[in-house]
C-alpha cells in the first residue's frame, strides 16, 4: 500500500482511510515516522497535546487497536510501529528525494539532482496533513514540511539553473515559489538570474527593488550580500554572479541517522555566530558539521585542528593566505582588487585576547586572518579543537569580535567556553538511526546484506552494546568483510581487538576504536584518569553523592565530575552520571588492581546500605519513590550482588554473607518489579558456591535464596528441600516482613495458614496475614469471611499508604462482590487496583486483573469491552516476560 499525507489523506490500497478525525490523526502520526517506533507517551502528546484528559493512555491502546484491523501496526515495549516501507509514505519519499537531491548538486551533479528534486516537489498535491490540521502536532509538522518543500524548490532552482534549462520553464513555478514565500532572498535571487537568462534583465532589477523594499517594510533591513551580489552582476551585464567559494572535504559515504539533528544545526547557525558541536570520540561531530556547512548558502572554510601547532596559521594555511602580515588580492574576499593590512592597525584593540600559541609567526597569522576576514561573509569551520582548546578558544574571540560578517561552527570534546557560545552537545545515535547506518555501511562491503530476518535481533545487539557510536558501527560493519554478522556480535565483549581495522586513509586516531577513546583519554589530567577509572565500578550510572563515595573523592568529586562532562567521557542527565560502554570498557583496563578491589568494596557496601535502608521503605507510603530510585539502580544493585557472589571473573570480591543480606533486602523489590526472572541466575549461582552450607545466622536469607532461584526454576531440589526444613524449623516471625509471602506463595496459602508464628507483628505483616485469610476463605467459598478479612486488610494496608498490598486487597474484594451479584462495584474496585498496579509497575499483576476485568464484562454482556480487556491482558503479559 502507498500513503499520502501532502494534500488530502489518502491510502492507495484496499484499506480505506479511517472515518474518525482521532484515527486519521493518529495514522497521520504513524506514517510520519513509519518503520520507527513511536512510544506510547509521544503519541497521547500528538493526539491529546501537552494536558491529556484521564484515560488518554486507555483510549490511545483502544485507537491503536481499531487501526490493526486494517494496517500492519506492531507493538512493543517500546511503543507502536507503523509496519510500512518508509519510500511508500510521500511525506518521507519527499524528504529522501529532496535530501538525495541536494546532495547530488552539492557534489556537482545538477542532472541528477534536478531529476530527485523534481520527483520530490511532484509528490505534494496540496498542504501537507490538510486533513489534520486540528491535531496538535499537525501545526509544527506542516511548518517543518513546507519550509522543506521551499528549500527543495530552491534546491531545483539551483540545479536547473546549472543545467542551463530554459528559463520560460522555470519563471512560471519560481513566480509561484516567491508568491508564497516573498521574504526567502536566495529565491528572489534565482528568479532575478532566471529573467537575466532570459533576457529580461530590466524585470530582474525590479525584482530587486521589490524586495528590497519589502525587507525594509517588513524587517527594517536591506538585502542580504548574497542577493545584493546578484543585483550588481545584473547592473554590469555579467552572465552570473562570482560564485562563493567553498573549502569543504568531499565525503565518499552517505549520510545517515543524523536528519534532526542536521536540521537543529542549521537553525542554530542562522541564530548565532559560534556554534561548538560537542561530544565524546566517535560520535559523529566533523561529519555533520561538514553537513551543515555543505547546506548553507555562502562561503565556507573548514579547518581541521588535529595536528596544528598553531590555530591562526592553520586558518590561515586553510584559507590559502600568505605568510607575510599583508594580504593581495584573494585574500580580501571582495573582488575588488588588491588590498593590503598591516599588523599595526589590526593591533588597535588593546584589550583583545591573545592566543597562548606564541610562535614567531601567530601574531602576523592572526592579523593576516582579521584583514582576510573583516569584510567577509564566511563559515569558518574549526575541527576537532580538543587538543588546542585554550588557543582555538582565544582566536576564535579574536575573530568574531572583529569580523562581523564571520560566523564559526567548532567541533571539539569540550566547549570553547567562549561568551555567545551555542553548544550543540551530540550523543550517540538511536537504535534504528544506529541499525540503517549498519545497514548502509554493510551493503558496502556486502551487497546481498539484509537488515531483516535472523540478523535482525544480532544487528540490534551489536548497535546497542556499542552505544549506537557511529564510528564503532561502522568500523563493526566493515568486519563483514572477514566474519559473519554472528561472529561480531559474539566478539563484543573484545571490542578494540575485534574493531581494530579502520579506513587507512583516517587519522591515526580514528582508525581503530581503541585510538579514538585513548586521544580523549590522553587530554585528561593524572586525577581525572584516576577517578575517571574508578567510575567503572557503577554498572549503571552513578549520583554524584555515590561516586564521591565509592571513589573516595570526597568534596572534589563534583568539580571532577564537571571537568568529564565538559570532556565528553561522562554524561550527564536528571542527576545521574554514565559513561558510554566503549568508554567504561577502556578506562576500567587503566584502574590498578589494587585500586579495582578497594573500589568494588566499597561500591557493594554503598548498595547493601542503600537497599537495606529502602527494604522498609518498601512498605510503607514511600513505596513509589523507594521503588523508583531502586529501579534506577538495578544494574548497580545486581553488579553489586554478582561481585558479592564471586561469579564471572568478579571473584576477588566474593563475600557470601553480603551477597545473602543483598538478596534478602532485594527480595520484596525484585517481587514488586518482576524482576525475580532477572536474578534468578545469580541466586542459583550463590547456591553452587554455598555448595550445601548454610552461613550460621543467615539461614532465612538462605531460604530466600532459593526462592529467588526457585523464581527461574533454577533451584536444585536439595536446595528447596533444606530451606523447607529451615522454615519447619523456626518457631518465630521471619525477620524481613516479605518471607512469609513468598514462603506461601511457594508452599501455598493453606500451608502458610497453618504456620501464624512464622507472621511478623509489624502492621504491613499483620495486613497480609488478614488479606491471605480472606483469600483462602474466598477459594473455599466462605464470602461473609472473606469480606470481612479483605476489608479489614485494605483498612489496614491503606493507613500504611502501601499500593501493593492494597491492589491485592482490592482483586480479592472484587471477587467477592462479583460472587454476591454486585459487578459494577466489583468492575470499579479492579479499576481502583489497576490504577494501583500501574503506578507500581507489576505488570504480571496488571495482566491477570485485566482477564478478572473480562470476566467482569463478559459476565454483564458487554463483550467487545470484554475483547478489549484481553488484548490489554495479552499485551501486560508481553511485557511481563510471561508470554512473547
Amino acid at each position: 500500500m502507498r500513503y499520502f499525507l501532502l494534500g488530502p489523506l489518502r491510502i492507495e490500497g484496499p484499506e480505506a482511510v479511517p472515518a474518525g478525525a482521532r484515527l486519521r490523526s493518529l495514522l497521520a502520526f504513524l506514517l510520519l515516522n513509519a518503520g520507527r517506533t513511536v512510544p506510547a507517551g509521544r503519541l497521547v502528546d500528538a493526539l491529546y497535546g501537552d494536558e491529556p484528559p484521564a484515560g488518554a493512555a486507555n483510549a490511545l491502546q483502544s485507537q491503536v487497536s481499531r487501526l490493526r484491523r486494517t494496517l500492519a501496526i506492531e507493538h512493543g515495549p517500546a511503543g507502536y510501529r507503523l509496519a510500512a516501507d518508509p519510500d511508500d509514505v510521500d511525506v518521507l519519499r519527499f524528504e529522501r528525494l529532496a535530501r538525495d537531491g541536494a546532495r547530488a548538486r552539492e557534489a556537482g551533479d545538477a542532472g541528477r539532482a534536478a531529476l530527485l528534486l523534481r520527483e520530490a516537489l511532484g509528490l505534494w498535491r496540496g498542504p501537507a496533513l490538510v486533513d489534520v490540521a486540528d491535531a496538535p502536532f499537525a501545526a509544527a509538522q506542516s511548518a517543518r514540511l513546507e519550509e522543506l518543500r521551499a528549500a527543495a524548490v530552491e534546491e531545483r532552482a539551483e540545479a536547473e539553473l546549472a543545467l542551463g534549462t530554459d528559463p520560460a520553464e522555470l519563471l512560471e513555478w519560481l513566480r509561484e515559489a516567491v508568491a508564497a514565500h516573498p521574504l526567502r532572498e536566495r529565491l528572489r535571487g534565482q528568479l532575478m538570474r532566471a529573467l537575466r537568462r532570459a533576457g529580461r534583465p530590466a524585470e530582474a532589477l525590479a525584482e530587486y527593488e521589490r524586495v528590497r523594499e519589502l525587507l525594509a517594510g517588513e524587517l527594517g533591513t536591506d538585502p542580504s550580500p548574497e542577493l545584493a551580489a546578484v543585483h550588481l552582476s545584473i547592473l554590469r551585464g555579467e552572465q552570473s554572479p562570482p560564485p562563493p567559494s567553498s573549502r569543504l572535504p568531499a565525503q565518499l559515504t552517505s549520510f545517515v541517522g543524523r536528519d534532526d539533528e542536521l536540521t537543529a544545526l542549521i537553525a542554530l547557525l542562522g541564530a548565532s555566530r559560534l556554534v561548538t558541536l560537542i561530544g565524546a570520540g566517535g560520535t559523529g561531530k566533523t561529519r555533520l558539521a561538514l553537513e551543515a556547512a555543505a547546506r548553507l548558502p555562502g562561503e565556507v572554510c573548514f579547518v581541521d585542528l588535529t595536528s596544528a601547532t598553531g590555530a591562526a596559521s592553520a586558518v590561515r594555511t586553510a584559507l590559502g593566505l600568505r605568510d607575510t602580515g599583508s594580504l593581495t588580492g584573494s585574500g580580501t574576499g571582495s573582488g575588488t582588487g588588491t588590498r593590503t593590512r598591516t599588523r599595526t592597525e589590526t593591533d588597535a584593540d588593546a584589550d583583545a585576547p591573545t592566543p597562548t600559541h606564541t610562535g614567531p609567526s601567530s601574531g602576523d597569522a592572526e592579523a593576516a586572518l582579521v584583514t582576510a576576514l573583516q569584510d567577509r561573509n564566511l563559515l569558518l569551520v574549526l575541527d576537532n579543537c580538543e587538543q588546542i582548546i585554550e588557543e582555538a578558544a582565544l582566536l576564535a574571540h579574536h575573530l568574531l569580535s572583529r569580523c562581523p560578517g564571520l560566523r564559526i561552527l567548532a567541533t571539539s570534546r569540550e566547549a570553547l567556553g567562549i561568551t555567545g557560545e551555542s553548544l550543540r552537545p551530540l550523543g550517540s545515535l538511536d537504535t534504528e538511526s544506529a541499525v540503517r547506518l549498519f545497514t548502509d555501511r554493510a551493503t558496502a562491503v556486502q551487497p546481498n546484506f539484509t537488515p531483516h530476518g535472523p540478523n535482525s535481533p544480532l544487528l540490534h545487539r551489536i548497535c546497542t552494546d556499542l552505544d549506537g557510536l557511529p564510528l564503532a558501527i561502522e568500523l563493526a560493519a566493515a568486519r563483514l568483510r572477514q566474519l559473519p554478522l554472528s561472529e561480531i556480535a559474539s566478539r563484543l565483549d573484545d571490542r578494540f581487538g575485534l574493531l581494530s581495522r579502520g579506513d587507512r586513509t583516517k587519522p591515526a586516531r580514528h582508525r581503530t576504536l581503541r585510538a579514538v577513546v585513548e586521544w580523549s583519554w590522553s587530554l585528561l589530567s593524572e586525577r581525572e584518569r584516576e577517578f575517571a577509572a574508578q567510575l567503572t565500578v557503577f554498572a549503571g550510572g552513578a549520583t554524584a553523592e555515590a561516586a564521591a563515595l565509592v571513589c573516595g573523592a570526597g568534596s572534589d568529586a563534583d568539580g571532577l565530575l564537571a571537568s568529564l562532562c565538559d570532556k565528553s567521557l561522562v554524561e550527564a542527565g536528571q542527576g545521574r552520571y554514565r559513561m558510554l560502554e566503549t568508554i567504561r570498557a577502556y578506562a576500567a583496563g587503566q584502574l590498578p588492581a589494587a585500586t579495582r578491589k578497594l573500589t568494588a568494596r566499597a561500591h557493594t557496601a554503598y548498595f547493601l546500605d542503600l537497599a537495606e535502608t529502602a527494604d522498609p521503605e518498601l512498605r510503607s507510603s514511600g513505596q513509589l519513590r523507594w521503588l523508583e530510585r531502586l529501579s534506577t539502580e538495578h544494574a548497580n544493585l545486581r553488579a553489586a550482588l554478582v561481585r558479592s557472589v564471586g561469579v564471572a571473573g568478579s571473584a576477588d570480591g566474593a563475600d557470601h554473607p553480603r551477597a545473602l543480606r543483598l538478596i534478602a533486602a532485594l527480595s520484596s523489590f525484585w517481587w514488586l518489579r518482576g524482576l525475580r526472572g532477572d536474578v534468578a541466575p545469580v541466586a542459583a549461582d550463590m547456591l553452587r558456591a554455598l555448595d550445601g552450607r548454610v552461613p550460621e545466622g543467615f539461614e532465612e536469607e538462605y531460604v530466600l535464596c532459593v526462592l529467588a532461584a526457585g523464581a527461574g526454576g533454577a533451584a536444585p531440589g536439595a536446595d528447596l528441600a533444606r530451606a523447607g526444613r529451615i522454615v519447619a524449623q523456626r518457631d518465630r516471625a521471619f525477620r524481613q516482613p516479605f518471607t512469609a509471602f513468598l514462603w506461601a506463595i511457594s508452599a501455598g496459602p493453606s500451608a502458610a495458614a497453618e504456620r501464624p508464628e512464622l507472621t511478623g507483628d509489624d502492621p504491613w505483616s499483620q495486613a497480609l496475614a488478614r488479606a491471605g485469610a480472606g483469600h483462602l476463605h474466598l477459594f473455599h467459598s466462605r464470602v461473609e469471611e472473606a469480606s470481612r478479612d479483605l476489608s479489614a486488610a485494605l483498612s489496614a494496608f491503606r493507613e500504611l499508604g502501601e499500593r501493593w498490598g492494597t491492589a491485592t486487597t482490592l482483586t480479592g474484594l472484587a471477587a467477592v462482590l462479583a460472587t454476591q451479584g454486585d459487578r459494577e462495584t466489583a468492575l470499579a474496585r479492579t479499576g481502583e487496583a489497576l490504577a494501583l498496579f500501574r503506578e507500581i509497575g507489576v505488570w504480571e499483576d496488571i495482566a491477570d486483573l485485566h482477564v478478572q476485568r473480562a470476566e467482569l464484562l463478559e459476565a454483564m454482556g458487554d463483550l467487545a469491552g470484554a475483547q478489549q480487556e484481553r488484548e490489554w491482558a495479552r499485551t501486560a503479559a508481553r511485557r511481563a516476560g510471561v508470554i512473547r
